[in-house]
């Protein structure tokens, strides 16, 4: 299948993608190091912190990003997957990349792979570090699409690192367990280098990588900490070596949040915590327990997994304690996640459930996912996120009531093209 010819659009570059490859993931660097290698012959001239873990990432690299901006550094990031256009996922000094700017480095990917077969990530993650090495940032902020160890991100090695948290999330891919999905996670680290720990407990298959890399490896709890305010719940204050800083108590989950701070105190300790903490404040980041509307009040999140539902349920009972509300979930999710174990943590909290079908790939129809969630939860069914968001919000009479919208960036990215205007 031969490649766009010049003056094609994105779109039909990602059109193109998607079908030169004959499985969606596939794990494993050796294509992609071949194809690296041609690319930059040397590392390039940049700092590469690498974010990896099952929830929090794309919290973690937004704060580092504005708090190294905040700082004075010339800063790229990488992110993945993206909610309404392709070019979210490569920021340069805070701005998405231009169409032209990620058209050639497709371009460029494509003139040296040769006869290299690449997945549609993996040639995205090359195209994204042409553009970024393009830009000439100092500071390359890389958040690990799947797992660690094996993920395309992983080929470039991270001078700095971030593990966020660790939970069962792709079962297929990176293990049944915390300890086998840990030792992929901390497929990140590389000798000596400094990284922070975010997760509270840790698996040891982390700690042990980390002592045997010699890693300067800071943990929460032992390293830092995080302490409420009595008097302001808005705020929390991170205790760390270098001091205390205030830090927004949300709507990103706050131990991301910390874990970039901390880093961030390592990577400028010119810019002050003062300047750090004042930069966290400022992150907005779509998608992430965002309000989408106040009449009724609809907050969306793309929380997809037990852990991520656990940490939503948790932001959603703080809210049903401030009002005493009701609160209807808008859900639709992909085939393979865990479904039950996602409603289960929901359940505790959410008064009624809409359910919708999903029309992508993997994406459950409705009758799929009612057959999944059983007698978990009380629910009506629809065929669309459209129409399930109208139930959810006729349901949502009362000013205290919340409809929230969740299950996967999918279904938040169709919730914010109806209810903003912002679609693809």
């Amino acid at each position: 299948m031969s490649s766009p010819t010049g003056g094609a659009s994105v779109n039909e570059w990602l059109q193109w993608l998607e079908a030169i490859h004959p499985t969606e993931i596939d794990m494993g660097l050796d294509r992609v190091l071949v194809v690296l290698r041609r690319l930059f012959p040397r590392k390039p001239n940049a700092r590469i912190i690498t974010v990896a873990g099952t929830n929090g990432k794309g919290s973690t690299v937004a704060t580092l990003e504005r708090q190294l901006l905040a700082a004075g550094r010339t800063t790229g990031a990488y992110t993945s997957p993206h909610l309404q256009r392709y070019n979210e996922r490569v920021r340069i000094n805070g701005t998405n990349v231009s169409d032209p700017a990620l058209v050639s480095a497709f371009e460029m990917v494509e003139e040296v792979r040769g006869s290299v077969s690449l997945t549609y990530f993996e040639f995205g993650t090359l195209a994204a570090f042409v553009a970024l090495e393009r830009a000439g940032v100092q500071d390359w902020v890389l958040e690990v699409g799947l797992g660690g160890r094996l993920d395309a991100v992983n080929v470039l090695d991270a001078d700095f690192a971030i593990i966020t948290s660790i939970d069962i999330d792709h079962i297929g891919f990176l293990g049944d367990n915390r300890e086998v999905i840990g030792f992929e996670k901390a497929g990140i680290l590389r000798p000596g280098i400094p990284a922070v720990c975010a997760d509270p407990v840790p698996p040891a298959s982390v700690l042990q990588q980390a002592t045997a890399q010699k890693v300067d490896l800071r943990l929460t709890g032992r390293d830092y900490r995080l302490e409420p305010r009595a008097d302001d719940s808005e705020l929390i204050d991170l205790v760390l070596t270098e001091g205390r800083v205030a830090l927004p108590a949300g709507p990103l989950p706050i131990e991301s949040v910390a874990a970039a701070t901390v880093m961030a105190a390592q990577l400028v300790p010119e810019a002050g915590l003062e300047r750090l903490g004042e930069a966290a404040h400022a992150v907005n980041l779509p998608g992430r327990f965002e309000r989408l509307s106040s009449k009724p009040r609809v907050i969306a999140d793309v929380g997809h997994n037990p852990h991520a539902a656990r940490w939503l349920a948790s932001k959603l009972y703080e809210l049903k304690q401030q009002s005493s509300g009701r609160v209807i979930a808008v859900y639709a999710a992909l085939g393979d996640k865990d479904i039950e174990g996602v409603v289960s943590a929901m359940a505790p909290v959410v008064d009624h459930w809409c359910l919708a079908g999903l029309s992508v790939p993997r994406g459950l129809s409705v009758q799929e996912l009612e057959a999944r969630v059983g007698e978990l939860a009380n629910s009506g069914a629809s065929n669309s996120i459209a129409e399930a968001l109208e139930d959810a919000k006729a349901r949502a009479a009362g000013s205290a009531d919340c409809v929230v919208v969740f299950g996967s960036f999918f279904t938040v990215a169709e919730a914010r093209g109806l209810l903003l205007g912002d679609s693809p």
